[in-house]
């Protein structure tokens, strides 16, 4: 059975806005560094861009719910990232970088809840986790061709970081075009009639064990700041990046399909244990090869969690008040993350990097056991 249309278009949007982002990403903490700012404020300017995404993620969500047409909004909320990236390339200061990435972030929270409602709209109940991990995979191919282009103009205009963030524009303004592209269906107006549970909302079991890990799951910028500090060389850290979501996009989409079938909330625990043993393997870590090691083994956490996760909340909501449950989501993830970011950074500075990333561990094996300490009241798709 095919994906439908708009699952595959969705993708093709996140693909082309990914590889705008991600020509940025790799760079950026090389980049602020240059500015003058060190670890902690990367964790900062990450955490708080995240923290304003999570935000604006639960708002739009509550505006899913409201709105006829969800397409405006997920429209908006790519416009906005698309115009506001480019601005890094003429950024003078650190705080200039934190304001650029808050108003790309902002944008990303506008679109993110009306589109994964879209996307939970657009498959059936038993394939929903396929959807969204085939969708998070098209997103990690994106992240994994932005670096390898990001690289390539390095190669012809060296050390010219500002001039790949204008490039950046490109593929962002194409996701925007794209999107128009993306039809809505019938299912999509206020007030439809109840889908599953009388009242929507996420369990708080899992809401709980979804923060507790995100409090652990900190930035990425501060594994590259790893990588870095093991000897990969700058140069390299646009690869690094891009191995790490290819390995993403390749198992994304099957890993998906597994949890549809075996049981999504054991993927979800299976994926925070691989997490916990990831960090601590990059706390340990003493050389390069160990870092191109570990980023390719980390690629397989996303593949088990984030279409897992999202696939777990839409499906404890019906679909009149499943854009509030994905915003709350996103919301929990979004402040967790911002929590996760500045934590980590401080304590990178201020105890070892091997303090932080075995702190993220912990607290990840944690999670773990707090979820499978009973199944969750949320509805499991039955076996294809």
């Amino acid at each position: 059975m095919r994906l439908s249309r708009n699952v595959v278009l969705l993708g093709t949007v996140s693909l082309l806005a990914d590889i705008s982002s991600d020509m940025v990403m790799p760079l950026l903490p090389a980049f602020v560094v240059t500015l003058g700012a060190g670890a902690a404020y990367i964790g900062v300017i990450e955490g708080a861009a995240e923290g304003t995404a999570a935000l604006f993620k639960y708002v739009s969500g509550r505006w899913a719910d409201r709105v006829r047409r969800l397409l405006p909004l997920a429209v908006a909320g790519y416009a906005l990232a698309a115009l506001a990236r480019p601005f890094l390339a003429v950024s003078q200061r650190p705080w200039q970088v934190l304001a650029v990435r808050n108003v790309d972030r902002i944008g990303k929270g506008i679109r993110t809840s009306p589109r994964d409602k879209l996307l939970a709209a657009s498959a059936p109940r038993e394939r929903l986790a396929e959807a969204y991990a085939f969708h998070r995979g098209m997103d990690h191919a994106g992240a994994a061709i932005g670096p390898f282009v990001a690289a390539g103009l390095l190669l012809v205009w060296p050390e010219q970081i500002r001039r790949v963030f204008l490039f950046a524009a490109i593929p962002g303004a194409l996701a925007v075009l794209a999107l128009l592209a993306v039809h809505e269906t019938a299912q999509l107006t206020p007030r439809a009639e109840a889908g599953g549970q009388a009242k929507g909302g996420v369990p708080r079991r899992l809401l709980a064990a979804i923060a507790l890990f995100t409090l652990g799951n900190s930035t990425d910028a501060l594994l590259l700041l790893r990588a870095g500090t093991i000897g990969v060389p700058t140069a390299q850290l646009p690869l690094l990046w891009a191995s790490l979501h290819l390995v993403r996009a390749l198992l994304s989409w099957p890993m998906g399909r597994i949890a549809d079938r075996l049981g999504r909330q054991r993927t979800l625990i299976s994926g925070w244990l691989w997490y916990a043993l990831c960090y601590a393997g990059f706390a340990l870590a003493r050389a390069p090869a160990h870092a191109w090691a570990l980023f390719a083994a980390y690629g397989l956490v996303a593949a088990l969690t984030e279409g897992t996760e999202r696939a777990l909340v839409a499906d404890a909501a019906p679909p009149e008040t499943r854009g509030r449950a994905l915003g709350i989501y996103n919301l929990v993830t979004g402040a967790g993350l911002l929590a996760a970011s500045v934590l980590a950074g401080q304590v990178w500075e201020h105890v070892s990097p091997a303090a932080a990333l075995l702190l993220g561990a912990a607290l990840a094996f944690a999670a773990s056991a707090l979820l499978a300490l009973r199944p969750h009241p949320a509805r499991q798709a039955p076996a294809a």
